[in-house]
């Protein structure tokens, strides 16, 4: 049975395969004949088809899109993603003070700075140092250094500062500028080199009311309780401009540290175990705050730990590790210096045992004795050649240095305690308290 439709090809073909009879228009031009029974077709312009079908196409995506946002309302429950994901982006925002947009997250802890920064001082140290000059001639010259400082506590006629124990070293001189720019000397009540840590005392006499006022005690934290990867804040006066604050995250934990000695270029490791952060640490950051989102101090931060070449690497004190130290340094009687004529000595000639020699000779780093003065104090509390003196009235003391430099609190004829360790019969050094009294320097 033959096929009953015809269709038309353009070669001219019908749908039998046989050619059509071809016919001319008016002007002469040949035309294909139409099969009959079927009306001449009228092309569609092509411009107009494409802007049809696109048209098409989007009435029908449009009606898809609004069928699967209501399937997915009524049905699935979907309704009302959008309010959820606000309101947890703002639950974290006013909890920790981070919120989250996209795959970025940002920071503003300026209500932390806030509450904190009252509890925060500068600290200036200004020294005076012995420099010899290109002839051999030597000649005095003032220096001044910066640093941070932390208030912790008062008593009854002093206000209490923590801060580090090199940036109060050699100071003849303490100011302590407090937020709202009122400044005060203060003196040192204790410090403890091994650790880097002192305390020192503004007298409540010489800061006014509205200073009281408008300063605060920090909140310590709990370090032991830190973990990698949560906020840090640091707050200090950061190269003696004044007060800033940089932010980071808690890097490591336990983190031991090799210190170079300046002068002699020696290098020894820091038994303390350290808060490792990325938030900037810069000179004048010493002493002051490493704080959590909660506006907790949990760290001491050091400069001085940082290398000129590092970057991204800064370094704090746990503040749970020196807790106890810091209580016993606030409980010392506070320090003023005294005329160097009228400063009292020991009796004994002694040298430094450092870190290195300590470890190596199995022997308490501080003074060792290698000599006592006849008629001296040390003879007559019964100190014995070969001890080694680690601390001066609860100060430790690591070298001769430590040691001239706490005797320039003292005048002659006071009693002080000073603790050494002397070796027993088996090696080991046992430690032992003595009472001296203070004789003239020229002994």
């Amino acid at each position: 049975m033959e096929n009953q439709y015809n269709y038309y090809n353009s070669d001219g073909m019908n749908g039998k395969g046989q050619g059509e009879t071809p016919f001319h228009d008016d002007n002469g031009g040949q035309k294909h004949q139409v099969p009959h029974g079927k009306k001449p077709q009228k092309k569609i312009p092509k411009a107009v088809a494409v802007t049809g079908f696109a048209l098409l196409f989007g009435v029908v995506s449009s009606g898809t899109f609004l069928a699967s946002n209501v399937v997915g309302s009524k049905v699935l429950g979907l309704t009302g993603v959008t309010k959820t994901n606000t309101t947890a982006t703002k639950s974290v925002s006013s909890n920790a003070s981070l919120s989250k947009s996209s795959s970025v997250v940002t920071s503003d802890v300026s209500s932390i700075v806030e509450n904190v920064m009252p509890s925060i001082v500068s600290i200036t140290n200004m020294s005076v140092q012995q420099v010899q000059d290109f002839f051999g001639g030597v000649s005095q010259q003032q220096s001044e250094s910066a640093g941070t400082g932390i208030i912790i506590s008062q008593n009854d006629s002093e206000l209490l500062v923590v801060t580090n124990n090199h940036v109060v070293a050699g100071s003849d001189t303490l100011t302590v500028t407090f937020d709202d720019g009122t400044s005060v000397e203060a003196n040192i009540k204790g410090t403890n080199s091994e650790y880097d840590i002192a305390v020192v005392a503004g007298p409540l006499d010489s800061i006014s009311d509205d200073t009281m006022k408008a300063i605060s005690v920090a909140t310590l934290g709990d370090s032991t309780q830190l973990k990698v990867g949560e906020p840090a804040i640091a707050i200090g006066n950061a190269l003696g401009y004044g007060q800033s604050v940089t932010t980071g995250v808690i890097s490591a934990l336990n983190r031991s540290v090799s210190e170079t000695n300046e002068q002699t270029g020696e290098t020894t490791e820091s038994d303390a175990k350290l808060i490792q952060t990325d938030a900037a640490i810069n000179p004048g950051n010493s002493g002051g705050a490493l704080v959590n989102a909660s506006g907790e101090v949990i760290g001491i931060n050091s400069s001085k730990l940082v290398g000129d070449s590092v970057e991204g690497v800064g370094y704090a004190i746990p503040i749970s590790d020196v807790s106890d130290l810091i209580q016993n340094l606030m409980n010392q009687a506070t320090k003023t210096k005294v005329a160097e004529k009228d400063q009292g000595a020991i009796g004994i000639k002694g040298m430094s045992v450092p870190t290195e020699y300590s470890k190596q000779l199995n022997m308490p780093e501080g003074v060792y004795v290698s000599k006592i003065t006849k008629g001296g104090g040390a003879e007559a509390a019964g100190m014995a050649k070969g001890s080694v003196i680690t601390a001066i009235d609860g100060t430790t003391v690591s070298s001769m240095d430590d040691l001239q430099e706490q005797l320039q609190y003292y005048k002659a004829g006071e009693k002080v305690k000073i603790t050494v360790q002397t070796q027993s019969k088996n090696g080991e050094y046992e430690k032992k308290d003595v009472e001296v009294t203070l004789g003239k320097q020229s002994e």
